[in-house]
């Protein structure tokens, strides 16, 4: 297995220490049930991390999503992060970024049979969901709350990133972790995600070792696969395009709003090596000086050239009113996609569907 740096800021242990206390009480006071955890008569499911971003949570929601939603009405409820609306709202045709949150925005526009919700407050969210949706809804899959314990999924998925493992990671503010390392014993499900194509055989072993795991857990890996290149604004003209179709001396300016575009950017080099990253924070919200930013970088080299992005930053752009016409005519959205691998896909693809199928109260999972 090759060995990856993870950045600690160790002079900030002691912060980390009485954020580690803080965190340590809240669970405490879960486990004692002093504070108390709600179950539904509905199958849950949990898809989560331990981390601050980029373990790939919205591919994997979106797997879920392709296989549950011919099988059942499946609805996501999510916090809808950096939207600028409080409350419940419920996704449809009128939904903007703005309103719902980017990741949102994309799973409705990607997966329109499916109910697509926001709320802050998951417990309200669900009942919301529930009482506007009817009890037509077979299955909720809760976006980013492994960290929300005032729900009790049925089953939890908690994922990982490869090349940041969370038996590698210290605390907030050092490192990138939420809540201690112990907290994976509350998942059902740990995928480690991200994984490079030439991982090797021993590097499962390696892995599998290291995250120490109990019999009640199963473990997946997973890749990311990259689609063909997405016209942000399709009605300028241009069409999809196949990424090995880039020329060696095509120019690509990579604009990311995400928390860890390297593995994007790798994907790209295969392709041309004359890239450019402009690489915003997570969830950016592009302004004025930002598109007049990439503007200025997509004009600067000679000959042939494009714009990268993702999807979740295509919702954003495409909504910007400072976007001009010729820059448009270049702006490509790269989709992505999650595959289990290790030859595990039926294997995990079985113990959703059974949950779902089988659990028609929530909970049952959790008792080990």
């Amino acid at each position: 297995m090759e060995e990856h740096l993870v950045k600690i800021n160790k002079w900030l242990y002691p912060v980390s220490f009485l954020y580690g206390m803080g965190v340590g009480l809240r669970n405490k006071l879960f486990d004692w049930e002093i504070l108390r955890s709600k179950s539904f008569d509905i199958p849950i499911i949990c898809v989560g991390n331990l981390t601050v971003g980029g373990t790939g949570k919205t591919p994997h929601i979106e797997y879920l999503i392709r296989l549950l939603q011919d099988k059942c009405h499946v609805a996501v409820l999510s916090r809808g992060y950096k939207r600028k609306t409080n409350g419940y709202v419920l996704a449809g045709p009128e939904s903007t970024v703005r309103g719902i949150g980017d990741e949102p925005y994309q799973i409705k526009n990607k997966f329109s049979r499916i109910s697509v919700a926001v709320d802050e407050k998951r417990v309200r969210g669900i009942e919301k969901l529930l009482r506007t949706e009817g009890y037509g809804i077979e299955v909720i899959l809760l976006d980013d709350a492994f960290q929300h314990r005032y729900v009790n999924p049925g089953l939890s998925i908690l994922l990982t990133d490869y090349h940041r493992l969370f038996c590698d990671d210290a605390l907030l503010p050092a490192g990138k972790l939420r809540e201690p390392e112990k907290g994976k014993n509350r998942a059902h499900v740990v995928i480690v995600t991200k994984c490079p194509a030439g991982i090797k055989p021993i590097d499962f072993n390696i892995i599998t070792k290291r995250l120490r795991l109990y019999p009640y857990q199963k473990l997946f890996f997973s890749s990311l696969q990259y689609g063909r290149l997405t016209p942000v604004f399709p009605e300028t003209g241009i069409t999809e395009r196949e990424l090995p179709s880039l020329k060696s001396a095509e120019h690509v300016l990579l604009v990311t709003g995400i928390a860890s575009p390297a593995v994007m950017e790798e994907e790209i080099r295969k392709y041309t090596r004359h890239i450019e990253l402009l690489s915003f924070d997570d969830h950016h919200d592009f302004r004025d000086k930002d598109i007049k930013l990439i503007t200025e970088r997509f004009n600067k080299p000679e000959g042939k050239k494009l714009i990268i992005t993702t999807e979740k930053d295509a919702t954003r752009l495409a909504a910007h009113p400072s976007v001009g016409e010729e820059l448009k005519k270049h702006i490509y959205a790269l989709p992505i996609e999650t595959k289990i691998i290790q030859n595990q896909e039926d294997t995990f693809n079985k113990l959703i569907t059974a949950y779902v199928r089988t659990n028609k109260r929530n909970g049952i999972l959790s008792k080990r």
